[in-house]
């Protein structure tokens, strides 16, 4: 095979170059909002498998299902949490309880009244069981005082901030008790037009191409949502959506949308911008995964040589353009709270990992020391790339390696759901607070077959999920912090799978649109607020 260099990675581009940084705003509301219009949006990934997956599922349907679905509490771009479908919640003296206020006069899509029975539901029948994983094992119960208020009763302290980003994060959308109560909530057909409080209600969902939202004329918020129709749409490659940015075909699109180097241009004449906010509570990574089901991929030493025969800081600089940088840890460097410098390094270096897999009992024999099977999961451009500079990585140290590239739908089975792989390139978001988003890549509760984006390694040590337990109870941030550093060295040195690049994401969006990229995930926010200038 000839060898891959930055030029020819660079010659897949239609255009070189990338400015260091964007002129750009949040499209900052200079005016009174002006209701009315379609909103029409995509992302830099592929069309969901369901517009909502309760277990996860990936970007793809979190960006869909959170304009049906709200949370009880939203998260800001300064980190600081809003009401949304709570107005307040309080922690007992002894953290062991919290009683919640809900907002009043809230319907669901079909008219029925939201309440604290669906709240009850959903603490017991799908967050603690399904989305929220090991982060609300103590939750013991919870209790409808009245139409309005909920207890959370817990079985040990639970930090204040912990259970609230829980409730503010992915895991914590709030589905309809009179809908679901009864059925298998994950297998639900509802979750293909999912019936929600929020701003948007679905119309119709055309596959293979966009879903079609309509504004919630009954929405809690008086005069919200702005816009009267919001269309997401799917295009396969990052230079289409390019081109319908300049068709207008498209208005908004959040994480890199577009190829790199069209940046410049694309916001160079004042009618897009490129916007790097909205992505605090939200930090992208591109991973490699070790399967240890495989004998191979058991040994530590082993997974620890293929890491440094990956020259990180290539895949950063050429595969992304600068818009990315190594990953220090498993805690993303953006993190302001939790990360730190203090893990296990694994600078490129293909001699040492050479003498590491000899010393590891896989010297070369007969011009190989192994095979493996290489996933590079489809559903981003980059990965297509990574997936081939990694496999030219590991032939380098004379191992045999069988890279395929799956469509969307198969990468997620064969990661996932069959396991099928020995080492696969896949991508994902954490938020600030680290359980579950990511703690479940290494807890051995995050194993769970067919669950999209959780530990699909097979990883499991006694230790890492006592450190991730104690984190769940732990009220003194303090200790927390010292946890989480506890937590991060040790999936440092074990690695069943290890963040090899942090993104930089960015938001395009045509200049017009206003008020976008406020809340600290904006991808998963509701965009109720958003409106165009028009």
């Amino acid at each position: 095979m000839s060898r891959l260099t930055r030029r020819d990675f660079l010659m897949t581009t239609a255009a070189a170059g990338l400015a260091a940084s964007f002129a750009g705003s949040a499209g900052a509301a200079t005016a009174a909002p002006k209701k009315g219009g379609t909103l029409l949006a995509s992302w830099g990934g592929f069309e969901p498998q369901a517009l909502f997956v309760p277990a996860g599922g990936g970007s793809s349907p979190y960006f869909t299902a959170t304009k049906v679905h709200e949370r009880l509490f939203r998260l800001t771009s300064e980190l600081k949490f809003e009401p949304e479908l709570a107005l307040e919640i309080k922690p007992a003296a002894d953290f062991r309880s919290y009683t919640i206020k809900l907002r009043d006069n809230v319907k669901w899509h079909d008219g029925k009244p939201f309440t604290a029975d669906d709240v009850v539901y959903n603490a017991m029948e799908y967050w603690k069981p399904i989305s929220g994983g090991v982060s609300l094992n103590a939750l013991q119960g919870a209790e409808a005082v009245d139409p309005l208020t909920v207890v959370l009763k817990f079985s040990a302290p639970v930090p204040e901030f912990f259970l609230k980003s829980v409730l503010a994060g992915k895991a914590g959308l709030v589905i309809a008790k009179h809908i679901y109560a009864g059925s298998n909530i994950i297998t639900n057909p509802i979750n293909n037009t999912p019936v929600g409080t929020g701003p948007y209600k679905v119309k119709e969902w055309v596959r293979g191409s966009h879903v079609e939202f309509l504004r919630n004329d009954n929405y809690w918020a008086p005069g919200l949502p702005y816009v009267d129709r919001l269309v997401i749409r799917w295009w396969r490659d990052p230079a289409s959506r390019s081109a319908a940015f300049e068709a207008g075909q498209l208005d908004i699109a959040t994480f890199n949308p577009i190829p790199p180097p069209e940046i410049t241009r694309l916001t160079a004449g004042g009618k897009f911008i490129a916007e790097t906010k909205g992505y605090s509570n939200s930090a992208w990574v591109t991973t490699v995964e070790f399967n240890q089901r495989r004998e191979i991929f058991k040994k530590r030493e082993v997974r620890q040589a293929l890491m440094q025969a990956i020259d990180r800081d290539f895949i950063a600089d050429t595969v992304f353009f600068g818009r990315a940088h190594p990953s220090v840890g498993a805690i993303a460097s953006s993190n302001t709270i939790f990360f730190t410098k203090d893990v296990q390094a694994y600078p490129f270096d293909v001699k040492k990992a050479g003498a590491m897999l000899d010393a590891a009992g896989y010297p070369i024999k007969s011009g190989s020391r192994f095979k493996l099977s290489l996933v590079s999961a489809g559903w981003f451009e980059e990965n297509i790339k990574i997936g081939q500079y990694v496999k030219q990585a590991f032939e380098d140290l004379s191992i045999d390696v069988e890279l395929t590239v799956p469509d969307r739908a198969t990468s997620l089975k064969r990661i996932y759901t069959d396991y099928d792989y020995d080492v696969a390139i896949s991508n994902n978001s954490g938020g600030i607070e680290l359980i579950p988003t990511t703690t479940q890549y290494y807890t051995t509760d995050g194993i769970v077959k067919g669950a999209a984006f959780r530990n699909a390694t097979g990883y499991s040590n006694p230790k890492m999920d006592d450190i991730v337990a104690k984190m769940t109870v732990e009220t003194d941030e303090a200790k927390r912090i010292e946890l989480a550093h506890a937590f991060d060295s040790l999936a440092a040195t074990d690695i069943p799978i290890l963040p090899m690049v942090d993104l930089e994401p960015v938001t395009i969006a045509r200049s017009d649109v206003r008020n976008h990229s406020t809340a600290a995930d904006f991808m998963g926010d509701s965009w109720s607020g958003v409106w165009l200038d028009r």
